[in-house]
């Protein structure tokens, strides 16, 4: 259904990855954006977990081979379809020969094409997501290159209503068009050895700003800025770790954990990013700036509530377009 004419960096088929399985020894993958990814999903009538493609800055081109419904969510690209503007957040119907262009990002770092019916990868472990460090999952366990074919799974009764609607969009929360010019506020929970720092690097986490590096990828986001001391005597014996928790090496400079982080990891955790900003994390682009805000469990669980209610909106708006159920 779908040629990759132009491949373009690291994109590769993601879903929201794969849960329950962290004890073997089996990363999350999927997403980094999961807002985006279930937002665009839900524009062409796909669960908000079905597998898409998620770019990473572009360029890339691909070609339809058959009538589609599709929709972009997250970073602005410059679509262009047949070389008419697609706007990110629009769910529009793709003709057979038509061609998808995605130019470099305008505005963030990540974008992630729905088609109806979902990319119909394989299911491994409970999800189509790629593993990019084991090498399964998504197409071939890999990222996508010129000559790849994708196909889209089969419709059911009440999505085939939306693939057959006008062109509809919806707008995205407030902060995918925030300027980032200045730092990005990504709020943190204080982690189990915030107090095996030092009075100054307390300061410095909180007061200073981040740069994220061009050393970062899906594992993780390598941020520069003043070193966080560790006082001395607390070696930590090899445990478990999750997606957002904020590591600090020996070298005193902090990486976020994101989706194809490894499960265990020895340096000390002097915080873990808020579920509902790890989205805003991945939208940051290289050599730009963050700042991390102190919050509490309280807040991050509002928050998480908050996005899922977002959500809900959108699927509860999608439903003028689907048959009236008896």
């Amino acid at each position: 259904m779908i040629k990759i004419i132009r491949a373009g960096r690291l994109n590769s088929v993601q879903d929201t990855g794969r849960s329950h399985f962290r004890h073997l020894g089996i990363c999350q993958s999927g997403a980094l954006d999961r807002t985006a990814l279930s937002i665009a999903n839900m524009l062409v009538g796909n669960p908000p977990e079905a597998a898409a493609i998620e770019f990473t800055l572009g360029p890339c081109e691909l070609h339809f081979t058959s009538d589609c419904r599709i929709a972009l969510g997250g970073a602005d690209f410059g679509a262009t379809l047949d070389q008419r503007p697609l706007s990110p957040w629009w769910s529009v119907q793709a003709r057979s020969g038509q061609t998808l262009r995605l130019n470099a990002a305008r505005h963030g770092m990540r974008s992630y094409l729905a088609v109806a019916g979902g990319f119909n990868s394989a299911t491994q472990l409970g999800s189509r997501s790629t593993d990019l460090q084991a090498g399964f999952g998504g197409h071939a366990g890999r990222t996508l290159t010129e000559g790849d074919s994708l196909s889209a799974g089969e419709l059911n009764a009440p999505d085939a209503a939306v693939h057959a609607a006008p062109s509809f969009g919806v707008r995205p929360p407030a902060w995918y068009e925030s300027d980032d010019s200045e730092p990005l506020p990504i709020r943190v929970i204080p982690g189990p050895e915030y107090d095996s720092f030092t009075v100054a690097a307390h300061r410095a986490f909180w007061n200073e700003s981040w740069t994220l590096t061009p050393q970062s990828n899906r594992m993780g986001f390598r941020l520069s800025g003043p070193e966080l001391k560790i006082k001395k005597g607390n070696d930590l014996l090899s445990h478990g770790v999750l997606p957002g928790v904020i590591q600090v090496p020996p070298a005193g400079q902090p990486i976020v954990l994101m989706a194809d982080a490894q499960t265990t990891g020895g340096y000390p955790k002097i915080g873990v990013v808020i579920g509902a900003d790890l989205a805003k994390l991945a939208q940051l682009r290289f050599n730009r700036t963050l700042r991390f805000v102190e919050c509490d469990a309280a807040e991050a669980r509002e928050e998480l509530r908050r996005d899922n209610l977002y959500l809900q909106q959108i699927e509860a708006a999608m439903h003028w377009l689907r048959p009236a159920r008896k």
